[in-house]
């Protein structure tokens, strides 16, 4: 089947009438057009029933593709809040990783570093204020997954700890005044922020949150309620969200319950086309649902091969490397300033979570930096069957720490093996190194001999991926002098 349309015959001659104009065979089309959905069959250039049929299933098969790539991020979403407050509700509830997060929770490529707090506030009945922790890292997302504002190191509290206010959309009340004042595009906000070790102990993090946040209404500081800190650690969870059919009733469920003033035209008309549209119901027909449904399996493909195979260039860090950034085009996933550039908010949301520009940043010594890899240095898969290395050269530049995750292709979640933490961490005092202050790190069902901590295991026939975090990343990452190794298979 050629791959661009044909013409099988040209246009009828034009009448020589008197006022008639010479037409050119590119406007007028023939009776039949060969193209990759096969021939279309016109009369007087109008389509019959079968071509009809045909070119409208494809046009509702093509919007629900895009449809499907631009609806990652308020879905992620939606399955991140049904997942948490299956733990209690809202405004009330506030989970704690007090461990860290381990490979029991299957969460999009969440680290094994430090603890995390991780929680959502919903704002439908009026302000509500947020008290802060100090030495935390944190973010403020709404439910399409944009960046409303940090908390914390990276915030105004300048991890001093604070109090934010959350106003909900529309708020036109008086804003008082000693807040870091918030103003969100959804009534539903996720908080996510994460504490440190204290000489290898997460506990003094884990009860100062405890001890200082405080989620209240606005006027009732004299008389918070009490939250409940719910452990995470070592429990199974899923928070990751499903690629089938499902994927759009969930959608259509966050377009009914959020403003969706702030969302572009196009991608509102995009999904309206499909049938989700504000304050209509969803109720495809058979022919829909077995449209959509398809859609929903080539958008997840789609989202796979952009995430693991990316043919833009300006999505890795290095020539001739198969490193790469969560961010390109920043956070706000842009090829230029009003231009989205759709590849990279396609991976980013198909494989990570929380957005924020500190995570974007380029200050020597703050924030962190997150190069990942799912493919070998011959660009080939990586293999839970087989051997690799990957080497670190000296001095690996990160003022606090380093780390190596390794996680399911599939999933997108730490890999589980019989590790709970599938990891190689500067954090870890049993972390060898070479005579020249190299560090090798092992991946494979086995490790090398003598090599265990530094191996993180493998599965056979479960293909994997990698993200090495650099915590204060240092001069030599930004200017490139240093640059760590390939992933190479090893014999």
């Amino acid at each position: 089947m050629p791959a661009m349309a044909q013409l099988l015959s040209g246009p009828p001659a034009d009448p020589q009438f008197k006022f008639s104009t010479p037409m050119p065979p590119d406007v007028a089309v023939p009776d039949k057009v060969e193209t990759s959905l096969g021939t279309l069959n016109f009369s007087g250039g109008v389509p019959d029933a079968a071509t009809t049929q045909k070119l409208y299933d494809n046009l509702d098969f093509q919007r629900a593709v895009q449809g499907y790539l631009l609806g990652l991020p308020p879905v992620n979403q939606l399955a991140n809040r049904r997942a948490i407050l299956s733990m209690g509700p809202a405004n009330l509830t506030v989970p704690i990783w007090e461990q860290k997060v381990d490979s029991r929770s299957v969460e999009l490529t969440a680290n094994d570093n430090t603890p995390y707090t991780w929680f959502w506030l919903d704002l439908k009945k009026g302000p509500l204020v947020l008290e802060v922790p100090p030495k935390v890292l944190g973010l403020i997302d709404d439910m399409w997954y944009r960046w409303v504002g940090d908390v914390g190191i990276t915030g105004p509290d300048h991890g001093r700890g604070g109090k934010y206010l959350l106003l909900p959309p529309g708020y036109k009340g008086e804003v008082p005044k000693g807040y870091h004042v918030v103003r969100p595009a959804t009534f539903s906000v996720w908080v996510p922020w994460r504490t440190f070790l204290v000489d290898g102990d997460p506990k003094p993090g884990v009860d100062a949150v405890k001890n200082f946040t405080k989620i209240y209404p606005l006027g009732q500081a004299a008389n918070p309620p009490k939250l409940n800190f719910v452990n995470m650690s070592e429990k199974p969870f899923n928070m990751v969200g499903p690629s089938g059919y499902a994927f759009w009733e969930m959608l259509n469920q966050v377009v009914q319950e959020e403003p969706t003033d702030t969302i572009d035209p196009t991608t509102l008309g995009m999904w309206a086309s499909i049938g989700i549209e504000k304050g209509k119901p969803f109720a495809p027909d058979e022919r829909m649902k077995k449209i959509l449904t398809d859609a929903a399996a080539v958008g997840d493909a789609t989202a796979r091969t952009i995430s693991y195979r990316l043919r833009n260039r300006a999505g890795y860090y290095y020539e001739n490397s198969n490193w790469r950034l969560p961010f390109f085009g920043g956070y706000k996933f842009e090829s230029q300033p009003g231009v989205a550039n759709l590849d990279a908010s396609a991976f980013f949301f198909f494989l990570a979570t929380g957005v924020t520009p500190a995570m974007d940043t380029k200050i020597v010594g703050e924030g962190s930096i997150y190069p990942w890899s799912a493919l070998d240095a011959n660009s080939n898969p990586l293999d839970g069957g087989k051997n690799y290395k990957l080497r670190l050269p000296p001095d690996v530049p990160a003022k606090a720490f380093w780390s190596v995750i390794v996680y399911s292709a599939q999933t997108r979640s730490m890999l589980q093996t019989n590790e709970q933490f599938p990891s190689v961490s500067s954090q870890n005092t049993g972390v060898q190194k070479n005579a020249d202050g190299s560090i090798d790190v092992y991946f494979g069902p086995k490790a090398p001999p003598g090599k265990e901590a530094n191996w993180v295991q493998t599965i056979p026939g479960q293909t994997w991926l990698t993200i090495l975090r650099l915590y204060g990343p240092l001069e030599p990452w930004f200017d490139k002098t240093w640059r760590p190794g390939e992933i190479e298979l090893q014999p």
